[in-house]
């Protein structure tokens, strides 16, 4: 018989289901999952041989979880995901406001509908889908909401005295009996409201109001902790983190290849800009460098990380520039070029916390700074070292470069709204960048061949070979001793 023709508690009976907590449910479907070499947790980049496993031993385990890092590292997404290590499908008692199992049943309501009707007492199918609740702790959040309380509307309406458990009025977490149960920044709770989770942790009973209940809850609990806010704003108090099985610390990508797989996963690109905006793997690369060296700089603050959601808005505001600049140029097709990095400068500093030198400094000027980092940490990566004391007579193959713009008879200008066939022409007057990249970099990507010559200029700036000025209209290049030669 198919799930769908059991209605009653008599049909399910007679199919032969048996009932099993959630946290076999989460046990065995895993367990299957790995047998059979499947992905459990798809679309998470860079957890592979940390994070994961740690998560699956907790569920092998049937451990609550508390996913501890720095914002921006999946954990929700991490906790949404163990959805799909749920059955398809669980039997409920009809009109029961806690997902009642009619084979097991703990509510008052359950247990007199099956008194009452025997086999006959209606059940309807829960997806696994609607088996997932959330709360996002903030500091106004009460024991009534997440636990439950006596509803006086309720007693008025029933003729109850509120002795009467039928008055009671169930919180979130009795509601979400039988599924997973997430508490994001979990720090931010109140201390009073954490002590009132002991209970359902260990012995899996509420209490409210003074009432003497013994509901044995069924839920797999996550949470979610960010290690500042022990510090800043909260803490879990330790006898709640006593009572929560597994505590697994999650990280940032650790390599580049990794967070532009997250990158390109999560960025929103329309199909305009797929279509119409080419992205050279260097610009990509780059843009995760920046992120990179914004975790490491002295101006932003470490504790307070900096989350994987910079990149990818970085990246949709690459896009955009260079969607716009497009527009105003008329070309049905463009490329990302290097001066478009200006564009993703909103979303660097929308999403660091800067240290006092940081404030000093101004978001503005930090993330040029971790533009023009990026950029000098990239470029060894792809082309020969620039020293930064060479001896004059040692022969650099940077040379006809700079030579170029030490005799450039005019100013050396990329403005920011060329149109494609502008901007070609204009990098193609500095002629020596073709034979460079014909002996360093032979197999590059004919295609990406512009951005990687402007690349090239803007690495020469900031190893000092090169100047370049920014004005209202676009960026300048120059040999930064050649005015001062000629003037002799």
């Amino acid at each position: 018989m198919r799930i769908e023709q059991i209605k009653t508690l008599g049909a399910l009976k007679e199919s032969g289901y048996t009932s099993k907590s959630i946290k076999d449910e989460l046990r065995e479907n895993l367990i299957v999952k790995i047998m059979n070499k499947e992905t459990v947790f798809k679309g998470v980049h860079g957890y592979e041989n940390t994070v994961i496993p740690e998560l699956e031993r907790a569920i092998l385990s049937k451990h609550n979880i508390n996913l501890l890092g720095l914002r921006g590292q999946a954990k929700t997404r991490l906790a949404r995901l163990m959805v799909g290590l749920l059955d398809e499908y669980i039997p409920v008692v009809e009109g029961s406001e806690i997902n009642d199992d009619p084979l097991n049943p703990i509510s008052r309501f359950a247990i007199e509908q099956i008194n009452e009707k025997g086999d006959e007492t209606p059940i309807f199918w829960l997806h696994r889908n609607d088996r997932f609740a959330e709360k996002l702790a903030t500091p106004d959040v009460t024991v009534a909401d997440i636990i439950g309380d006596i509803d006086p509307i309720k007693a008025a309406n029933l003729k109850l005295s509120y002795a009467d458990d039928r008055v009671i009025h169930y919180g979130m977490i009795p509601r979400a009996n039988r599924c997973i149960f997430v508490i994001n920044e979990l720090p931010d709770l109140q201390a009073r409201i954490q002590v009132a989770l002991f209970n359902i942790l260990q012995e899996g009973d509420i209490q409210i109001r003074g009432f003497k209940l013994r509901l044995l809850l069924d839920m797999q609990f996550l949470f979610t902790a960010n290690p500042e806010d022990y510090t800043n704003r909260g803490s879990i108090v330790t006898p709640l983190k006593d009572r929560i099985g597994s505590q697994i610390l999650t990280h940032y990508p650790e390599d580049i290849e990794t967070a532009k797989l997250i990158t390109q996963q999560e960025a929103t690109k329309t199909a305009v800009q797929k279509e119409c905006i080419q992205v050279p793997e260097l610009a990509k690369d780059l843009l995760e460098q920046i992120v990179f060296e914004a975790r490491d700089s002295e101006y932003v603050d470490a504790k307070s990380g900096v989350s994987a959601r910079l990149s990818i808005t970085a990246f949709e505001n690459l896009l955009s520039t260079a969607e716009r600049r497009s527009l105003i140029s008329g070309d049905e097709k463009t490329m990302i070029r290097l001066s478009d990095f200006d564009g993703i400068i909103p979303a660097i500093t929308g999403k660091v916390e800067l240290v006092y030198e940081g404030e000093q400094e101004g978001a503005q000027v930090v993330s040029e700074k971790l533009i023009k980092n990026a950029i000098k940490k990239l470029f060894p990566s792809y082309f020969p070292e620039i020293k930064k004391l060479e001896k004059q007579d040692v022969e650099s193959p940077y040379d006809d470069i700079v030579s170029w713009f030490f005799n450039a008879n005019e100013a050396f200008e990329l403005l920011d709204e060329f149109s494609e066939l502008q901007y070609k022409n204009e990098i193609d007057k500095v002629s020596p960048l073709d034979q460079f990249l014909k002996e360093h970099q032979p197999n590059m990507n004919i295609a990406d061949a512009y951005f990687v010559k402007e690349f090239i200029l803007w690495a020469l700036v900031e190893f000092k070979k090169l100047s370049k000025f920014r004005f209202v209209e676009g960026t300048q290049f120059k040999d930064p001793y050649s005015n001062f030669m000629k003037g002799l």
